[in-house]
């Protein structure tokens, strides 16, 4: 059994409000359906950047001027 959806206020700048209505109305999906879908995708964006985090955070650290004097020999810049 699926857990009712919550309720919740959003307030959006007029312009991002008639956006959204206007891409609902158009792809003939709900402003619910669209807000729900952004937030998951920023949502497994996080995930995936606290993963790689995760996966790097073993590797040595570097300097800025290290990196730059890295990139400038392997002529990157």
């Amino acid at each position: 059994m699926t857990e009712p959806s919550k309720r919740s206020t959003v307030y959006f700048e007029p312009e991002v409000h008639q956006a959204l209505r206007l891409k609902a109305a158009h792809t003939h999906r709900s402003v619910s359906d669209l807000v729900n879908e952004a937030v998951r995708r920023i949502l497994f964006e996080d995930q995936e950047d606290l993963a790689a985090y995760a996966d790097r955070v073993s590797e040595p650290e570097m300097t800025y001027e290290a990196l730059l004097n890295d990139l400038k020999a392997h002529g990157k810049i």
